[in-house]
């Protein structure tokens, strides 16, 4: 009996003695699949897991290399200012979208102050653009001979007027001596304008000093700046970056975008899907509601752009002038009975 036992527990042992080492193993492979799987989400900005630390590194990291593609091209030719700037626009465009993924676990305080160190790297981004690439100029003019040859980036004149997009601008714009040539409209009242798909084409847009028009822009902007405009109906496709409104009254905006940025602006409504957030700065009686403008191409144009179909944060809306944890009175969503549906295209 005695016999029988001492071999029981030999036998015990030398099944623990097995038993321990392949716990073990299994509780390192384990960890070193965790280390990998951390790496590999590291490498990838996908930072769902990671803390607010994490996110600071990564993004002071990433904007100081975008500011050193920025700083470089003073001086540089136009070729290597265009291929550098470019990069720089790519590595913007990922550092936002860096940005979007991490806004689940940063503060309201540390989402603001990204937010606005993105924007200034978008405006010296801009700048640096203007100075290194400067755009074409044309001047306004009367064609005084039959065979007076045009260059093809000056407007078609006729009887001492420019017509732009089928519109003549304010008499107070034929004495310009010169001005800057923009993907838009600007100066002018009660007409209907309209922007094709290969007019855009993924440019920077420009609506300024516009009075009770109706405005269609089809396609893929790049940007969108909307400044002084009163009384208008603006639908725009889907802007790949952010739109910038500045000065708006009394007016109904209708866009997709990766952010927008609202200033000055009073008793309009906004039409919206963002892929980020809105963000509101000196404003009041300013009202969202879900983007609903389609027209044939409108997925086409979701695919040039690269704006996710299934993030829409048009509720998500940041009040720079309100701190408060409560609502701010200067915004407000648009009941469902009130929104529009349809649109005259």
């Amino acid at each position: 009996m005695d016999v029988d036992k001492s071999e029981g527990n030999r036998d015990d042992i030398s099944s623990n003695v097995v038993k321990i080492p392949e716990r073990m193993l299994l509780r390192e492979q384990a960890r070193l699949d965790e280390v990998e799987r951390r790496k590999e989400a590291k490498e990838s900005h996908s930072v769902a897991d990671e803390n607010s630390e994490f996110f600071t590194k990564a993004f002071n990291r990433d904007r100081a290399a975008i500011e050193d593609l920025i700083s470089i091209c003073s001086g540089a030719d136009r070729g290597s200012a265009t291929q550098t700037l470019d990069a720089a626009t790519a590595k913007t465009q990922q550092l936002q979208k860096f940005l979007n993924d991490s806004m689940m676990f940063l503060a309201q305080y540390e989402l603001r102050q990204a937010q606005a160190a993105l924007q200034k790297l978008q405006t010296s981004l801009a700048e640096k653009r203007d100075e290194a690439l400067p755009k074409k100029k044309f001047a306004f003019r009367s064609r005084t001979k039959a065979t007076e040859q045009v260059d093809d980036t000056v407007p078609a004149t006729l009887a001492g007027e420019t017509v732009i997009d089928g519109q003549t601008p304010a008499a107070s714009d034929i004495g310009k001596v010169e001005e800057t040539v923009q993907c838009g409209f600007s100066n002018m009242d009660d007409v209907v304008l309209t922007k094709t798909a290969g007019e855009i084409n993924k440019n920077d847009v420009l609506l300024s000093q516009l009075t009770n028009c109706k405005v269609r822009l089809f396609g893929s902007p790049s940007t969108l700046h909307i400044k002084n405009v009163s009384g208008c109906e603006i639908l725009c496709g889907p802007v790949s970056g952010s739109v910038f409104v500045d000065h708006c009254s009394n007016t109904t905006l209708v866009l997709p975008c990766q952010q927008l940025r609202t200033h000055n602006t009073t008793s309009t409504q906004v039409y919206l899907h963002v892929t980020s957030r809105a963000i509101i700065e000196d404003c009041h009686g300013v009202s969202f509601a879900p983007f609903t403008w389609s027209y044939p191409t409108l997925d086409e144009d979701y695919v040039v752009s690269g704006l996710d179909l299934a993030r829409n944060n048009w509720s998500h809306v940041d009040d720079f002038n309100w701190l408060a944890a409560t609502q701010s009175p200067n915004w407000a969503l648009i009941p469902v009975e009130d929104r529009k549906t349809t649109w005259e295209t």
